[in-house]
């Protein structure tokens, strides 16, 4: 579903160029549940970006849904669902309901099918109470939750989160658990960062771990566990990255 191949990234600083991503190559199979580690500054955001077809590749290629990012990126937009970080890309006079109904819109759903699909979602993440509140005055787990629930409004096949746990309580975050489990059965391909090392081991079956834009790691957790001879993920992460993409080649 997913195919990075030698992916390079970089952006010009005043008058020298920084290189977020450096040759990353992997690949997210359909209905696989992949797990971006690194530290801030890994690249992560930038590949998941990229993935998006919000940042073009300086060199290499991207294909999500057999489509090339560069060349369908309007295709690649009908397939996917996208999520990064504090950005909700909500808007804070409208109600939830209204925000949802909104991008329901763009995605030429129509007026049956989102009312029918923001009931099935505000039941998900039990919004109920506050679906038609204006969201500038939500809090900011509020906020996450009517967030993902615009990334699925449209029931994409493929979903890219970045960090989807932040600002949510360990009740809400329980329940994006939970639907993260749900999405894998329905089939649906997720690409996800996060800085939990819990998260990541209740949820991916593959993980793929970066450092300085660099892949030091990719592969199924429990071939990991194995290699390593140890369940911790942390400690296996930190590790990984001390022994760097030297370590991977191998």
């Amino acid at each position: 579903m997913i195919e990075i191949n030698e992916v390079t990234k970089q952006f010009k600083d005043k008058k020298k160029f920084i290189t977020a991503l450096k040759h990353v190559s992997f690949s997210v199979n359909k209905g696989e549940v992949v797990g971006l580690l690194g530290e801030n500054g890994a690249g992560k955001t930038t590949l998941l970006r990229s993935v998006a077809t919000l940042l073009t590749p300086t060199d290499g290629e991207i294909t999500v849904a057999g489509y090339n990012t560069q060349q369908n990126p309007n295709e690649i937009k009908k397939h996917i669902g996208v999520l990064f970080g504090g950005e909700t890309g909500l808007y804070d006079r409208l109600t939830a309901r209204e925000n949802l109904a909104y991008f329901a819109t763009l995605y030429g759903m129509g007026k049956h099918e989102t009312k029918v699909r923001i009931e099935e979602l505000a039941k998900m993440f039990g919004m109920r109470d506050y679906l038609d509140r204006k969201v500038g005055g939500f809090s900011k787990g509020m906020r996450q939750k009517v967030a993902i629930a615009r990334t699925l409004i449209h029931n994409p096949d493929i979903i890219l989160f970045d960090e989807p746990t932040t600002g949510l309580d360990i009740t809400s975050s329980n329940v994006f658990r939970q639907l993260v489990h749900q999405l894998k059965r329905e089939g649906k391909t997720i690409l996800f960062s996060s800085h939990i090392m819990e998260e990541v081991s209740m949820l991916c079956d593959t993980v793929a771990m970066m450092h300085k834009g660099e892949l030091v790691y990719h592969g199924k957790l429990e071939e990991l566990y194995r290699s390593e001879g140890s369940r911790d993920l942390n400690y296996i992460f930190m590790s990984k990255l001390v022994r760097g993409n030297e370590d991977y080649a191998s």
